[in-house]
C-alpha cells in the first residue's frame, strides 16, 4: 500500500475506485463478453500508462480500482477506455447482435471516488459485489 510510482520529479499513489454502466444499464455483459473485456481494459488501461488494480464486471455494471498517473486526468483516461472499448466490443460482436453499436454501448457518466488508505476495504467491496447484488435481489424478492 505504500508502494508509489514515479515519474522524473515526482512521486505519486493515484488510485481510483470506478464505476461505470452499458447504456440504460441493459444486461448487456454476457460471461462472454465479460471475460472479453477486462482483458481489453487491461490493455487500454496500459496504453495510458494505467493500470487496473482490481476490477469485477457484472451484467449491468463494471466496478474497477484503477491506479492512473499525475500526469493524466481521471476524466482522459475513463473516457479513453470506454470510448475504445465500445469500439472494439461494436467491431467484435457488432456482426453477431444488433445492439452493440460503438458509440451508444456506455452510458455517458460514470462514478469516482479516490481510493487512499482505504484500499483493501475497497478491493474486498469490488470483489463482494456480484454476491451482495443478489443478496439483495433475493431479499427484494421475499417482499
Amino acid at each position: 500500500m505504500d508502494e508509489y510510482e514515479s515519474l522524473s520529479h515526482s512521486k505519486w499513489e493515484c488510485k481510483y475506485h470506478v464505476v461505470f454502466i452499458p447504456k440504460c444499464r441493459r444486461r448487456t455483459l454476457y460471461a462472454q463478453l465479460r471475460q472479453h473485456l477486462g482483458e481489453v481494459f487491461r490493455k487500454l488501461a496500459q496504453q495510458k500508462e494505467s493500470r487496473i488494480e482490481e476490477g469485477h464486471l457484472l451484467p449491468d455494471h463494471v466496478h474497477m480500482m484503477i491506479a492512473i498517473p499525475s500526469k493524466f486526468a481521471v476524466s482522459q483516461v475513463i473516457g479513453f477506455i470506454k470510448g475504445k472499448s465500445a469500439i472494439h466490443v461494436a467491431r467484435v460482436y457488432g456482426e453477431n447482435r444488433r445492439n452493440f453499436v460503438g458509440q451508444s454501448f456506455w452510458a455517458r457518466g460514470y462514478f469516482v471516488s479516490t481510493v487512499g488508505r482505504d484500499e483493501a476495504v475497497i478491493r474486498e467491496y469490488i470483489k463482494n459485489q456480484e454476491r451482495e447484488d443478489k443478496r439483495l435481489e433475493q431479499l427484494s424478492l421475499l417482499r
